[in-house]
C-alpha cells in the first residue's frame, strides 16, 4: 500500500511517500480503507521528535492521527461494526498511521461517520473535535451563560471549539485576524478580537474558560484575565508533570517538565485558576456525540485544502506554516481525484 512515513526524526524532508506492507488487523481492530486523513500539529511534532519522551515510536513510522474511511475487514472480537461501514476515528497514540491507503483502528476508538456524501470532510472531525470537547466540557466544565475565550479561532481545534461553545450556550469570545471576523461570527462567535491590533485583555474583563492554542506569553496573559475558580486549558504549552506521569514518562522527564511549566502553574495558583494541559485521548463514544451534532447541522468541519496521498509532505508543510483555515486533508484511495486541490508547489520525495 502507499503511505507517507518517516525513517528518522527530523524536518520536512524526513516525510517520504512510498510502499509499505498492508497492515493485519488484530482481534479488536478494524481494517479501514482510508478515504481521507486530516493533518494536525501533532503530525509534525511527532516527525520532529518533540513528543518522543511521551510517545516513543519505532521506525519506519506512518504518520497521521485521524481518518475517515470504509471498513474492509474486522477482527474476531469486533461487534459494533461490519464490513462496508463508513467510520471516523482518532487512532490510538501508540499505533498511528492514517496517511496510508489502509489503516488499523481499534473498535473502541471509532464511530459511524456522519450522514452525507462527503466522507472525506468528516476526516477533519475526530482529533480536533475530541480535543475541543474534552477541553471545554471535561476540563473546563463549561456552562450556559459563561464566557469562553478561544484563541486562534480559525484553526482546526479553534473553529470547532467556537461552535461547541455556542451550542452549549456560552458567550464566545475569540481572537482572530480582522479579515476572518465574518467567518468567526458565522461559526458562533459573539465577540471577535483582532489579535494583530488589539490586546485581548483590554476587551475581556473575566473569562470563565480559556482554550489556549498558542502557548507562551498568550497563555500567561490568559491566566491573568480568568476569574478565580475558572479554567485555562492549553493544547500548545509543554505537558505538565501529572500528564507526563499518566503517559509513563520517566522521573527525569517528569522533573524537567515540572521545572519548565512552573511559571504558568504558579501564575494559575496565585490567581486561583485551574490550569490544565490537555493531551487528548481517543474516545469512540464522545466521537459519536460529535457526529450527532454534525448530522443535526450544529457542527461543521471547515476544510481549507485537500491533497493527494502523494502530496502528504506538502499538506503537512501547509499546516506547519500556520496558515490553514480549519482543517487540511490528505486523501486516500477512496477519494475522488477531482476533489484534490493542487494548492502548493512542494518537492515530494517518493520511493517506488
Amino acid at each position: 500500500m502507499l503511505a507517507a512515513y518517516i525513517d528518522a526524526y527530523g524536518g520536512a524532508e524526513k516525510l517520504i511517500v512510498g510502499e509499505r506492507p498492508d497492515p493485519t488487523p488484530g482481534p479488536d481492530d478494524l481494517l479501514v480503507s482510508v478515504c481521507a486523513a486530516s493533518v494536525n500539529p501533532l503530525d509534525f511534532k511527532i516527525r520532529e521528535g518533540k513528543v518522543k519522551a511521551l510517545l516513543p515510536y519505532k521506525f519506519p513510522l506512518i504518520l497521521g492521527n485521524d481518518l475517515a474511511g470504509t471498513v474492509k475487514a474486522v477482527g474476531a472480537n469486533v461487534t459494533r461494526f461490519r464490513v462496508g461501514d463508513r467510520i471516523v476515528a482518532r487512532l490510538g497514540k501508540e499505533r498511528i498511521g492514517a496517511f496510508a491507503e489502509l489503516a488499523l483502528v481499534q473498535e473502541a476508538h471509532a464511530a459511524l461517520a456522519p450522514n452525507g456524501s462527503d466522507l472525506a470532510q468528516s476526516a477533519g472531525l475526530p482529533l480536533a473535535g475530541l480535543t475541543a470537547w474534552q477541553a471545554l466540557f471535561e476540563l473546563g466544565q463549561l456552562q450556559p451563560g459563561q464566557t469562553l475565550l478561544v484563541h486562534a479561532a480559525t484553526g482546526g481545534v479553534g473553529h470547532l471549539a467556537v461552535q461547541l461553545g455556542k451550542w452549549k450556550g456560552a458567550k464566545v469570545v475569540v481572537t482572530a485576524s480582522a479579515r476572518n471576523e465574518a467567518r468567526c461570527r458565522q461559526w458562533g462567535a459573539d465577540q471577535v478580537i483582532d489579535y494583530r491590533t488589539q490586546r485581548f485583555e483590554d476587551h475581556v474583563a473575566e473569562a470563565d474558560v480559556v482554550l489556549d492554542t498558542l502557548g507562551d506569553e498568550v497563555l500567561l496573559r490568559s491566566i491573568a484575565i480568568t476569574r478565580k475558580g475558572g479554567h485555562v486549558i492549553s493544547i500548545a504549552a509543554l505537558p505538565t508533570p501529572d500528564v507526563a506521569r499518566a503517559w509513563g514518562a520517566g522521573g527525569l522527564t517528569t522533573f524537567a517538565l515540572g521545572f519548565m511549566t512552573g511559571k504558568e502553574r504558579k501564575a494559575a495558583e496565585k490567581r486561583g485558576v485551574h490550569y490544565h494541559y490537555l493531551f487528548m485521548r481517543p474516545d469512540g463514544a464522545q466521537l459519536a456525540e460529535l457526529v450527532k451534532l454534525v448530522d443535526a447541522g450544529t457542527l461543521r468541519v471547515h476544510i481549507d485544502r485537500r491533497y493527494s496521498l502523494r502530496e502528504a509532505p506538502a499538506a503537512v508543510a501547509h499546516v506547519e506554516g500556520g496558515h490553514a483555515l480549519g482543517k487540511v486533508l490528505v486523501l486516500g484511495s477512496q477519494a475522488a481525484p477531482e476533489r484534490v486541490e493542487a494548492t502548493t508547489r512542494f518537492r515530494v520525495p517518493v520511493i517506488k
